[in-house]
C-alpha cells in the first residue's frame, strides 16, 4: 500500500494470519488494521471442525459461502450452507462452532466489531 489502497488476494494473505484480513489484530496503523470489523478468508479442509465453541460471543458475524458445504452449529441449531451465496448472520449472546462438508470449502466471514482477545491460538 503507498496510496490509501490496499490490493491483495484473500488465500494469500489471509494463510499468513489464519484466514484473517482485516481486523484489530493486524499491525496498527496499517490500512488492514480496524477496531471496527474483521474479515477472514476461510479455506477449509474436508470434515474439518472448529477447535472450540465461542462462547459468550459479543460480536456480530456474517458468513457468506463462497465453495463447498458449511455446517455452522448453534446451541438450538445447525444450519447447513450448500449453495455459493448461501449465508448465516447471528448476533451476540450466539454460542457457535463449525465444521466443513466432505470437500474443500471456503467461506468469507466479517465479524463487528473487532474485539481483541476473540480469536483462537494459532494451532
Amino acid at each position: 500500500m503507498t496510496d490509501g489502497v490496499y490490493v491483495g488476494r484473500a488465500g494469500e494473505d489471509g494463510a499468513r494470519n489464519q484466514g484473517w484480513l482485516l481486523g484489530h489484530f493486524m499491525p496498527k496503523g496499517e490500512l488492514l488494521h480496524s477496531d471496527a470489523v474483521e474479515v477472514k478468508w476461510g479455506v477449509h479442509a474436508p470434515g474439518e471442525r472448529r477447535a472450540a465453541w465461542a462462547t459468550h460471543e459479543i460480536r456480530t458475524a456474517l458468513l457468506v459461502l463462497i465453495r463447498g458445504v458449511f455446517h455452522i452449529e448453534l446451541r438450538d441449531r445447525t444450519v447447513v450452507l450448500s449453495e455459493p451465496g448461501d449465508y448465516v448472520v447471528w448476533g451476540p449472546g450466539q454460542d457457535h462452532s463449525w465444521q466443513a462438508g466432505d470437500v474443500e470449502t471456503v467461506v468469507l466471514t466479517v465479524r463487528w466489531p473487532s474485539v481483541p482477545g476473540w480469536r483462537l491460538p494459532p494451532p
